[in-house]
C-alpha cells in the first residue's frame, strides 16, 4: 500500500510463539497445529504442498521465516527491539520508548503482540504446600526431565492433552487433573481433517444451534463421550465452548498410561488431595491453565485494567483513538493466521485511506451487540469480548472490507 511500516520485535527471530529462537514460548517443543494446514495457511503464501495436515512447531516457525524472506520484509523488522511503553506524542501520533533507551515517534500504531505470553495460574492458589516442583506449560521443556517421575498435568485444554500424552511415554505415572469437562474432537474425522468436515458455507449460513446437535451426535458415535474415559461431562455444547483436539489422549487413557483424576482440593507435602477424597503422591505438576492477556506497553487508560475486555470495532479499531489498531487480539474457534491476514488487509487499507470506519456511535453499538451475542453463546467466562467464530468472522471481515471501501 506504499506505507512506511516498521515492525518492532523484541525477539532475536520472527515467529512470535512459533519462533525458532531458543526461548520458552506457548509453543512447547512437541507441539503440532490443532487446525489443519489448509485452514491455517495464509492465502497469499500457501504452505509447501509436502507439508502434513498438522505441521509441527518447527515447520510453522520455518514457514513464518520463509514468509519474511519471500516478501522481502527483513529490512522492515527491527529484531531485538522491545517497546516498553507507547504513549500519545505531543505533536500527534505515538511515542515509543524502547528497551535500549531510544524513542521513536510514529503516526499510527498497530498492536500485534499476541496474548499467549503471560502464564495464568490458579488464583487464589489451592490450600496447603506442595513439596515437588511446579511449572506452567509456558516453561515446559519436553518430557525428558520427567523421566521416571510421577507427574500431574492440570487442565483440559489442548496444551494439557499434548503434554500429558508426551509425558505418558516417559514418566513413571501420568495423572490428568480435570475440573471442568469439554468435548474431545479427533484430528481426523470421516477420513479427513476434522476442521474440514463442515464446509465454510454451512458454518456461515447454518446457525450453530442447528449444527451443534448433529455434530455432537457424530462425535458420540465415532469417539464416544468424555465420561467413558473417566473425564467430566462437558458443561456446555460443542459450539459453546472450546473443544479439546486430540487423537492420542483417549488411546493413552485406554492403555492405562494416563490416569484421569478430578479437581484438586489441597496439597499436603508430596501428596495431592482431590475433591472426591482420593489422594496421590506426585513429584511434579505441570499447570496447563491458560494465559493472561497483557499489553504492558500501553497505559490502562488506553486498554483498560483488563485488556480481555477491551472493545474494538470488528476486533481491530480502538474506539477512542483512530490511529491505534489491533491485529490478533481475538480468540478464534479455528486458526488465527487467516484472520490475522484479513485484519491486516483492513489495517493497511485504513492507513492508506482506502477504507473508513463507520461513525463512533455505530462502532460502539456494534461492540456492545457483539459482546452480548458472545456471552449468549459462550457464557461470561473464557474471554467473551475477544471470542470470534472462525468462519463467521472471516465472512464478516470480507463484508467489512467492502463496506469500509464504500464509506471511504
Amino acid at each position: 500500500m506504499g506505507i512506511d511500516a516498521t515492525v518492532f520485535e523484541r525477539g532475536a527471530r520472527v515467529g512470535g510463539i512459533w519462533t525458532l529462537e531458543d526461548r520458552p514460548t506457548a509453543a512447547y517443543p512437541a507441539l503440532h497445529l490443532i487446525t489443519s494446514r489448509a485452514r491455517t495457511e495464509l492465502a497469499e503464501f500457501p504452505m509447501p504442498p509436502e507439508t502434513p495436515d498438522y505441521p509441527s512447531r518447527e515447520a510453522v516457525g520455518r514457514y513464518l521465516e520463509d514468509y519474511v524472506e519471500h516478501f522481502g520484509l527483513a529490512d522492515r523488522i527491527r529484531l531485538g527491539c522491545e517497546v516498553v511503553r507507547a504513549g500519545r506524542a505531543a505533536e500527534g501520533g505515538w511515542e515509543l520508548e524502547l528497551a535500549g533507551g531510544e524513542s521513536e515517534v510514529v503516526e499510527a500504531l498497530v498492536v500485534a503482540s499476541g496474548h499467549n505470553d503471560a502464564a495464568k495460574l490458579p488464583d487464589p492458589p489451592y490450600p496447603g504446600a506442595f513439596a515437588g516442583r511446579q511449572l506452567h506449560a509456558l516453561e515446559y521443556p519436553g518430557a525428558d526431565p520427567f523421566r521416571g517421575e510421577r507427574v500431574m498435568v492440570v487442565g483440559m485444554g489442548n496444551s494439557a492433552m499434548d503434554i500429558a500424552s508426551e509425558l505418558s511415554h516417559h514418566a513413571a505415572r501420568t495423572l490428568l487433573s480435570v475440573r471442568r469437562g469439554s468435548w474431545i474432537v479427533p484430528k481426523r474425522l470421516l477420513g479427513r481433517p476434522a476442521d474440514q468436515v463442515v464446509k465454510p458455507w454451512s458454518a456461515v449460513h447454518v446457525p450453530w444451534q442447528i449444527r451443534q446437535p448433529v455434530a455432537q451426535a457424530l462425535l458420540r458415535m465415532t469417539v464416544g463421550s468424555p465420561e467413558r474415559l473417566g473425564l467430566p461431562a462437558p458443561r456446555r455444547g460443542l459450539f459453546q465452548d472450546h473443544p479439546t483436539i486430540t487423537d492420542t489422549v483417549p488411546s493413552r487413557i485406554a492403555h492405562g498410561a494416563i490416569t484421569p483424576v478430578g479437581a484438586i482440593d489441597r496439597f499436603d507435602g508430596g501428596a495431592v488431595r482431590f475433591a472426591d477424597g482420593r489422594s496421590e503422591e506426585v513429584d511434579a505438576i505441570v499447570w496447563c491453565t491458560g494465559y493472561r492477556v497483557e499489553i504492558p506497553f500501553l497505559d490502562p487508560d488506553v486498554v483498560g485494567t483488563d485488556p480481555e475486555e477491551l472493545p474494538l470495532y470488528r476486533r481491530i479499531m480502538h474506539l477512542d483513538h483512530d490511529d491505534l489498531l489491533f491485529v490478533g487480539l481475538m480468540q478464534s474457534t479455528g486458526s488465527a493466521l487467516p484472520i490475522v491476514e484479513r485484519q491486516a488487509q483492513i489495517v493497511a487499507e485504513r492507513l492508506a485511506g482506502r477504507w473508513a470506519p463507520p461513525p463512533g456511535p455505530e462502532m460502539r453499538a456494534e461492540c456492545a451487540a457483539r459482546r452480548k451475542r458472545s456471552v449468549r453463546r459462550w457464557g461470561d467466562h473464557g474471554r467473551p469480548t475477544m471470542r470470534v467464530d472462525f468462519d463467521g468472522y472471516m465472512h464478516e471481515l470480507a463484508g467489512e472490507l467492502e463496506a469500509g471501501r464504500a464509506r471511504a
